[in-house]
């Protein structure tokens, strides 16, 4: 019987199991920044909580889309459990250091995913992913120039409001479309 089901895709088991993996990545990091948004809305953080909102409808966005990707190559998504979400942060900036190394995690998780589809010679796969390393570069350098503004702005006097106010204006110029 499984082997009648691999019939009807042309995933692998491997290559299926990481995408499935990958779709319980992007719903744990929504609800991280889900988490977030409401820490920051609980301690006066209002533009960011409107960010990390943000940021976790993007990232449920993706899960559907991997998701979406799986079925209609005929394999079996997986609708993803999410438990022992972290609820609580350390400080305002703890909360966007915790937003950048989940970025690069998930940057890391996605190039795995990509040598591991080159290595299976599934081109398909492979090709699907390029969307999301390309959106990679726009996650990391936002969430980059998000905690540089601790740096460049400070902590003291009104500076957790002044980079409170700013976080929602960090846009990507992407420059590698031709």
């Amino acid at each position: 019987m499984k082997d009648l089901l691999r019939l009807r895709t042309s995933l692998s088991e491997t290559i299926e199991q990481i995408l499935n993996d990958q779709i319980k990545m992007e719903a744990e990091a929504s609800a991280m920044y889900l988490a977030m948004s409401s820490w920051c809305d609980r301690n006066g953080f209002d533009y960011s909580a409107g960010y990390f909102k943000k940021q976790s409808d993007e990232e449920r966005e993706h899960m559907l889309r991997l998701f979406k990707f799986v079925s209609d190559m005929g394999g079996r998504a997986v609708s993803p459990s999410v438990s022992g979400t972290q609820m609580e942060f350390e400080s305002f900036r703890s909360v966007f250091e915790q937003a950048l190394q989940q970025e690069i995690a998930v940057t890391q998780s996605f190039n795995r995913m990509a040598d591991k589809c080159q290595k299976e010679k599934d081109y398909v796969t492979f090709t699907f992913l390029q969307w999301f390393l390309k959106e990679q570069i726009e996650e990391e350098y936002v969430a980059r120039r998000a905690l540089e503004l601790f740096e460049v702005i400070g902590e003291e006097g009104t500076g957790l409001y002044e980079i409170d106010k700013r976080v929602p204006k960090i846009t990507y110029e992407d420059t590698y479309e031709d």
